[in-house]
């Protein structure tokens, strides 16, 4: 295997770009803006989402997804989530039945599907499906910097190619087949983000955010065990691993939009603070909670920070209501 594209040129996509093509193969990075894609090419360097890192020169960065995809062997998704279906749409028309790796963190929003569900409804129920997942700052790993994380796939044989492509002396993976579980725990955590997010804007220790956690760690086990999910999954680095990262980094998109409203701010004013970068816990809280009530599903964490998101609840009166449940 030779050829790869990644679609989406965020600072994850980006990452992964320099890691294969460092790896040397030939990279295409797609880029849904055609400006971006120039400047990407241009400078060899993403100077919006990753900054300070050189792209090899067998990284391409094509606003085409004809070109992205057509000739390529191993396609690799890092779309923000409310982007996938579409861009699959698109995709389609040139898809040769590659092995696709998704490696976003969320849930469409109507009807809660997962992103491996969203792409094979659109590319085809046989369509070979890898997820990828764990605590994996995109600031760290494009900087070397040592990460484990995992690869998940219900047949063996795709899993361990996409393994096998990613993987590098500081990029560790794991492989697991509980691909349910894997990508709901990488979208349950960025909930629990938020909130420990607001008790860091509040000023509040760490014995709160422990608790937060906490309860952010059991609501993941309760939604994932209504899909199945495996509970060496969940306390595993899939889920209890990505959960400590997200909630504790400062590299964490989710756990800043949580500080920054502790603080009092607004989200028109976070999402400018972002420069277009996107917190996924924001979308998947709507689509949790929501699956939550269809289904009967305790879930007070996601009641809370949807209340708050969607229904401008008091901040510190969910923040109050959270903490007596802990």
């Amino acid at each position: 295997m030779q050829k790869i594209s990644i679609l989406g040129a965020g600072s994850w996509g980006t990452t992964l770009a320099a890691l294969l093509g460092e790896k040397g193969f030939d990279v295409k990075l797609w880029a849904r803006r055609e400006n971006l894609a120039k400047e990407i090419e241009s400078r060899k360097e993403n100077t919006q989402y990753l900054p300070g890192i050189r792209l090899p020169g067998n990284v391409i960065a094509d606003h085409s997804l004809k070109n992205a995809v057509k000739n390529s062997e191993l396609i690799i998704s890092a779309i923000p989530s409310e982007f996938v279906r579409s861009a699959m749409k698109r995709a389609k028309r040139y898809f040769r039945n590659q092995i696709v790796v998704s490696a976003t963190k969320g849930f469409e929003h109507k009807p809660s599907k997962r992103m491996s569900q969203v792409i094979e409804e659109e590319l085809g129920k046989d369509t070979r499906i890898a997820v990828l997942s764990g605590p994996n700052h995109a600031e760290e790993v494009s900087r070397k910097m040592p990460t484990a994380s995992v690869v998940a796939s219900k047949d063996k044989k795709v899993a361990a190619i996409a393994a096998e492509c990613l993987a590098a002396p500081y990029f560790k993976l794991y492989q697991l087949n509980d691909i349910a579980g894997v990508e709901i725990c990488g979208a349950l955590k960025n909930i629990t983000a938020i909130s420990t997010g607001v008790c860091d804007g509040f000023g509040f220790g760490d014995n709160a955010k422990a608790s937060i956690m906490t309860l952010g760690l059991m609501e993941m086990n309760n939604f994932g065990r209504h899909f199945g999910a495996k509970r060496g999954t969940v306390y595993g680095l899939a889920g209890v691993g990505d959960l400590i990262a997200t909630c504790t980094s400062k590299h964490s998109r989710n756990r800043f939009v949580g500080e920054q409203l502790g603080r009092g701010k607004q989200m028109e004013e976070i999402k400018k603070q972002m420069h277009g970068m996107i917190a996924e816990g924001i979308p998947t809280t709507k689509s949790v909670y929501e699956y939550s009530v269809k289904h009967g599903i305790e879930m007070p964490l996601a009641k809370q920070a949807y209340e708050v998101l969607f229904k401008n609840k008091n901040i510190r009166s969910a923040i109050k209501d959270l903490l007596e449940l802990v």
